[in-house]
């Protein structure tokens, strides 16, 4: 489980394709502190440390995972959005996060707030799949790339989201533009609470 409160972000240096698999190896600060076995969220898709070297770690990513993320269309060099798994004993600054991502959207529009940015994103827009929570809500939680979101202005297939200086220069949006491909993560809360109305 995550926050949505990223660390950093990681540069991508090796990719190896093995059969439907990719495996990816990463370089980030916190390399050293890492162990096999252990779940970290890159770009919001949960992955696990598989082996450790030269200051690199790697991670796996099987078919499904491809599909349904922005991690296939990495390139050596790009920078992914980290964050290792939440501790129980302190704050939730973010929201639930899970790090299984729904699906990705699309970057439409980037508007310049005056020192923020207000960045639109469009979905693939599946009505069963709303009724089951797939769905963004004004002033509710989303996670685009990793990070934990406020939406604004939702439609059915796409919303808005702001984004502070901070969280520009320390995440990957500041390499986000119209046309990019971005992971989305639907609140967890407001997928169960759509599931429990089919049954009343």
């Amino acid at each position: 489980m995550f926050s949505g409160i990223i660390e950093e972000y990681a540069t991508l240096v090796t990719i190896v394709k093995e059969q439907e698999n990719i495996h990816l190896t990463f370089t980030c600060s916190f390399v050293n502190e890492l162990k096999i076995d252990q779940s970290i969220s890159h770009n919001g898709v949960c992955l696990t440390v598989v082996s450790m070297a030269d200051n690199t770690y790697t991670v796996t990513a099987m078919k499904e995972t491809i599909q349904r993320s922005n991690l296939g269309l990495l390139k050596i060099g790009d920078k992914v959005n980290v964050e290792r798994s939440m501790m129980m004993n302190g704050r939730l600054d973010g929201h639930i996060v899970q790090g299984h991502v729904d699906q990705t959207a699309t970057c439409i529009d980037v508007k310049d707030a005056e020192g923020s940015w207000y960045y639109t994103f469009r979905y693939a827009f599946d009505r069963e799949m709303a009724k089951r929570g797939y769905i963004t809500v004004d002033k509710g939680s989303v996670t685009v790339n990793g990070v934990s979101l406020t939406v604004c202005n939702p439609t059915d297939d796409t919303f808005q989201v702001a984004i502070i200086p901070y969280t520009y220069e320390h995440t990957n949006f500041h390499t986000i533009t119209v046309g990019s491909v971005v992971n989305i993560e639907f609140d967890i809360i407001g997928k169960y609470i759509s599931r429990m109305l089919q049954y009343k």
